[in-house]
């Protein structure tokens, strides 16, 4: 989920879905330092839920501006406040064409609920 705080910045982070699948969260770290550049599908960093370790990659190309400096006291900040102080990192660039917002992730979230609905009654 990306959200555009001002003209080329975005604000990334998960969406209440994607951070029920980790569970309880751990730790996360991001591998580049503020001001490098980053590429479309580049590994970023990582985050460790205790259902699962995930790789964080990057939805756009451009400049990672900084990771969310709360979630180091407060990782929970993920689960509890996505859509607002859970962000995840700020980086400056273009999304890729298949980047979507929280709306279009809810509406692709409930055309696969259906589908799967449609296939249990068919």
């Amino acid at each position: 989920m990306e959200e555009q705080e001002e003209a080329g910045l975005w604000r990334i982070g998960f969406t209440k879905f994607a951070s029920r699948m980790l569970g309880d969260l751990v730790e996360h770290d991001f591998e580049i330092k503020p001001g490098e550049a980053i590429e479309l599908g580049q590994i970023i960093g990582w985050i460790e839920g205790f259902k699962a370790t995930s790789d964080l990659y990057s939805c756009l190309t451009g400049t990672f501006r900084r990771g969310n400096p709360e979630l180091r006291e407060n990782l929970d900040l993920l689960r509890a406040d996505p859509y607002s102080r859970g962000w995840l990192f700020e980086a400056e660039g273009m999304p890729g064409d298949d980047a979507v917002g929280v709306e279009g992730y809810a509406e692709i979230l409930n055309l696969a609920i259906d589908k799967v609905l449609e296939q249990e009654q068919g």
